[in-house]
């Protein structure tokens, strides 16, 4: 008799309801073997020495972010909005709530790199935790260790985790709501189907819409496989939804029930409106491609492009180019193995386990896969990060349902998705050519080895066992190791962050790391290498500030193009700048010029793209001059772009206006409003440089550009234009 069964003096336990029955394809539940905690613990040790190995290097990372976090560490109502400055002009284009985290540390830690990154790598190791504990639930210890190892190494999430942008937190609230889900689906609890709908409802308020991809899976697994009637799960995902509109709509309703006087702008909109960000710019928009004010966008291009920034779209998307190195390491694997797992599961009851656990994570897979896959609008490599908690479950479970069949057809199966994994590392390896050329042969050498191995396991003596098995996690696992050491070895910076070395097709063409390769600026003549152009072109009807459209450079001479403040010497027609510029150079609007490269906090001083895609670090002696007399301003200075705004608030660690938002295309603020902050005496320098409008975009930031350049006086310090302003409130 086994020590476990009921003793028979003991009364016979009642049968359970047959909803609450546990089903025979349900996997057993057994205590952790004496290895579990011990391996669990060098992963989670193994994973945070990954994400915070060298975790300053990378300096202010997305300074879009981080002018943000540096305003919510001063301001309250910075914080509680997501305000791109501590004087709440205008907030970021997404909700906040990874904001407030970084906030947080850094009002406790001070403003610096490593305050602000560390509740990254924190919500990385705690990802990896807690995709480990939901795949052993069910599926035993080994399983969540191979998930949460997968996760782990996977390069794109050693970036993000590493990274200021919203996809750590949002990736670790979406795996809590797996787990949530996994413990709402053994007993059909009302308690923990409503956690899962306040998990999602969060992850809104961390990246808006995109959490919202995997609310149909779980609620279509829920709705399958709860062991409870029908209707009784109709109302529990009734309240489940609830919860999700309660804990994302408090914080919508506060920005749309405010008045737009008291709150700041919402960046992104063109109407002020969390709900138009939210369903156009941040949402339908970037499905079809329509959205205005974007730089990308404008709907699906010939060839299935999404925009300059998109890539190719289309059913191989995720496999190719940059992309594929991101995260597609082991997906080939895990498309394998779920189709292999609900093989095995069969025709099983309607709540069995093995069944609902493949659904869920496979349906997270598919349905995010294929979203990011067709979608025209503006995609970006790093956004493959939530698919890989899918992706490291899929991996865990596949393999430990096969390898507990202990027979030759699941062993081959094993043998060939290890032939397939390798196979797809070494095409994958090839793509950076010079990058430690002798990995990619060791890699499929050595897996085709341990394949052929995997098909003699059963035979094989016990004590080999073990050795064949590590033999196939270490080569299958081995290119996104590399990658994932090579990304948390490399800063990163900008706002098109890229894991792992460079690879031919990659961004421009260029597949740069942070944007381009460390010191590479953009060229003259303001061409990316590669193509010589953004892939794809700007949208149709996009235009540079000033009115120069598609590059024609209306604007580019005359009184504000070759004129004295436009400092367009030789400039003569500029590429759609404002000010021409010098000597092939684009110009930037007030006929500012980049700042010249002065290194600190890891990070590019030059601002490619005119300020767009990264910060603009300024000399010593501008820092000075924007820093002078600064207690008497609300605005030490306004620029156009939020990058180029942050480089200067950053640096001076006060208020800096970034007219019109991220692109310089919202309407923030009017040249009417801003004249009167002028007026007013509420800013004091307006510094030239930055900012496009592209797609539909308010023509604000061109109109105030040119407003100053005629009204005032231009001075130029290391290469930079400014204006006085307060030259206004001493005339009046």
């Amino acid at each position: 008799m086994d020590r476990t069964e009921t003793l028979p003096t003991a009364p016979a336990a009642p049968e359970p309801p047959p909803a609450t029955r546990p089903e025979e394809h349900s996997p057993p539940t057994r205590r952790s073997p004496a290895w579990a905690r011990p391996a669990l613990a060098i992963l989670l040790l193994a994973t945070g020495l990954l994400y915070l190995w060298g975790l300053g290097a990378s300096g202010w990372a997305n300074s879009f972010y981080a002018a943000a976090v540096q305003a919510g560490s001063v301001s309250w109502k910075a914080f509680l909005y997501g305000s791109s400055d501590a004087a709440n002009s205008i907030t970021v284009d997404k909700t906040p709530a990874s904001l407030w985290l970084m906030a947080l540390s850094v009002r406790v830690f001070g403003l610096n790199s490593w305050a602000m990154l560390v509740p990254q790598a924190l919500c990385g190791v705690a990802s990896v935790g807690v995709l480990y504990a939901t795949v052993k639930r069910w599926y035993g210890p080994a399983a969540g260790l191979i998930a949460g190892a997968v996760l782990a190494v996977t390069p794109v999430a050693t970036l993000m985790f590493r990274f200021n942008n919203p996809d750590a937190l949002l990736v670790l609230l979406l795996v809590a709501g797996a787990y949530a889900t996994v413990r709402a689906l053994e007993t059909a609890s009302t308690r923990w189907i409503v956690l899962v709908g306040v998990l999602v409802g969060f992850g809104f308020l961390t990246k808006m819409l995109q959490a919202f991809l995997v609310v149909p899976v779980f609620a279509g697994v829920y709705l399958l496989a709860a062991p409870t009637g029908l209707w009784r799960r109709v109302r529990q995902l009734l309240l489940a939804g609830l919860a999700v509109v309660v804990s994302a709509g408090w914080w919508v309703a506060l920005v749309e029930l405010v008045p737009a006087s008291a709150r700041p702008y919402v960046g992104g909109s063109q109407g002020n409106s969390i709900l138009e960000l939210t369903l156009g710019y941040n949402g339908l928009g970037r499905i079809t491609g329509e959205e205005v004010g974007s730089v990308g966008g404008g709907g699906a291009r010939p060839g299935g492009g999404g925009g300059p920034f998109s890539g190719q779209s289309g059913v191989l998307r995720m496999f190719g180019g940059e992309i594929g190195g991101q995260v597609s390491w082991l997906l080939p694997a895990a498309l394998i193995l779920l189709v292999v797992g609900l093989l095995l599961a069969g025709r099983a009851a309607r709540t069995d386990r093995t069944r609902a656990g493949l659904l869920l994570w496979g349906g997270w897979l598919l349905v995010t896969g294929l979203i990011f896959s067709f979608m025209s609008g503006i995609f970006h490599a790093y956004y493959t990060v939530a698919l890989a908690p899918a992706i490291g479950a899929l991996v865990g479970i596949g393999v430990t349902l096969l390898w507990r069949q202990r027979r030759l057809p699941a062993a081959a199966t094993l043998g060939g998705t290890l032939a397939v994994t390798v196979w797809w590392a070494w095409v994958l390896l090839g793509r950076s050519p010079d990058w430690y050329p002798w990995l990619r042969t060791t890699v499929l050498v050595a897996g085709l080895v341990g394949a052929a191995l995997l098909l003699l396991v059963t035979r094989l003596p016990r004590r080999l066992v073990p050795v064949v098995l590590g033999l196939g996690a270490a080569v299958a696992l081995a290119g996104p190791v590399a990658y994932a050491v090579q990304t948390a070895a490399t800063p990163h910076t900008g706002s098109i962050p890229s894991a792992g070395p460079f690879v031919a097709g990659g961004f421009g063409r260029g597949g740069f790391p942070g944007g381009r390769p460390p010191g590479m600026e953009l060229p003259t003549g303001g061409q990316f290498p590669g193509d010589g152009q953004f892939r794809g072109g700007f949208p149709s009807g996009g235009q540079l500030p000033g009115g120069g459209q598609n590059g024609s450079g209306q604007n580019g001479s005359g009184r504000n193009g070759g004129g004295q403040n436009g400092g367009g010497q030789n400039g003569g027609q500029g590429p759609g700048f404002p000010g021409g510029g010098r000597n092939g150079v684009p110009g930037f609007p007030g006929g500012g010029q980049a700042p010249r490269a002065t290194g600190g906090q890891g990070r590019s001083a030059g601002g490619g793209m005119g300020g767009l895609l990264d910060a603009r670090e300024p000399s010593a002696a501008l820092r000075e001059l924007l820093e002078r007399d600064s207690a008497d301003y609300t605005w030490v200075a306004a620029t156009i772009g939020s990058n180029n705004a942050s480089g200067y608030q950053l640096a001076t660690g006060e208020p800096v206006m970034p007219i019109g938002g991220f692109n310089g295309s919202d309407p923030s603020p009017t040249l009417a409003q801003f004249r009167r902050y002028v007026a007013d005496g509420k800013i004091h320098y307006f510094v030239g440089g930055g900012g496009f409008r592209a797609n539909g975009g308010s023509s604000a930031s061109q109109e105030i550009a040119a407003w100053v350049t005629e009204t005032f006086t231009a001075q130029t310090v290391d290469g930079v234009t400014v204006y006085d302003l307060s030259a206004a409130r001493q005339a009046s």
